[in-house]
């Protein structure tokens, strides 16, 4: 089996060609030596051997900056997206899309499901809604996950910046009323693995189980770290930043875990593994 992973580099993609080269012929893409929104480099990968699978996990993440690079955001995140499917769907491969809790408004207070109407609050989450849209109009057979606070190695993510914070503080303030539902890349790696081998396509909400506020993800981040430092709860209101977030942007899994016949772990256990790992 041949798989084919874009955004190789990035914290998901490293998790995913971990994850997949144990049981699979892996080949990465990433920049500076490849991007997906370029057609003509695309296309040029049809001289290559046509892939079992194709995983799309590139993407502009920049949330606040997303607000000012509209068109790049949408580049990446909706042209980039209908070119790699429609690769894998020349293939006659499946492709694997990531998107975001960020689809939703965060105006209802349970956990949302794959039929909930999205309705974005930023262009990040717009962006990821057209990448949606265009990966299934562009490839019938796709996976797309909805993932949220996703966090790993070699990324750019809300734990690792709060830690990094610790440097130069005395204190750090966290808002306890942004609830969401922390995700491990090293889970979401292994949620695809064995998503792709049901041949079941759709839309799947890919988190880690459970919810919390960023408060409480950063209080027990710091307390398994033995971080000492004292962390204040605050309103997410305090910070002045250029994207919106949702309040409330929960995933429910339980369609991901009936497909799978399993239940997945639950944030605070997917968090402990992370910080095990990485201070190793």
């Amino acid at each position: 089996m041949l798989v084919y992973i874009f955004g190789s580099k990035g914290q998901l993609g490293r998790e995913l060609v971990e994850v997949f080269q144990g049981e699979y012929q892996v080949e990465g893409f990433d920049l500076p030596e490849f991007d997906i929104t370029n057609p003509s480099m695309v296309y040029s990968l049809l001289g290559k051997e046509a892939p079992d699978l194709v995983i799309n996990s590139a993407a502009y993440t920049n949330v606040d900056k997303a607000e000012e690079e509209i068109d790049q955001a949408f580049l990446v995140n909706e042209v980039g997206a209908r070119l790699i499917a429609d690769l894998a769907n020349q293939w006659k491969a499946p492709v694997v899309y990531y998107s975001t809790d960020y689809i939703f408004d965060g105006m209802q207070r349970r956990p949302y499901k794959e039929s909930d109407v999205p309705n974005p609050l930023n262009v990040y989450g717009q962006t990821k809604l057209a990448g949606e849209r265009a990966t299934k109009v562009a490839n019938p057979k796709h996976y797309i996950l909805r993932t949220a606070w996703l966090y790993g190695f070699g990324g750019n993510n809300f734990i690792e910046k709060m830690i990094s914070l610790v440097q130069t503080r005395e204190k750090v303030e966290v808002s306890e009323d942004e609830i969401g539902s922390p995700t491990y890349a090293f889970d979401l790696a292994q949620i695809t693995k064995e998503i792709v081998k049901t041949q079941a396509y759709g839309v799947y909400h890919a988190v880690n189980s459970g919810e919390c506020s960023r408060y409480s993800l950063i209080k027990e981040a710091f307390s398994l770290l033995k971080i000492e430092i004292p962390i204040e709860p605050c309103s997410r209101t305090k910070f002045s930043l250029p994207a919106k977030r949702p309040a409330y942007s929960v995933l429910d899994n339980s369609k991901l875990s009936n497909i799978l016949g399993r239940q997945i772990r639950s944030w605070s256990e997917a968090l402990r593994d992370y910080i095990s790992r990485r201070t190793r």
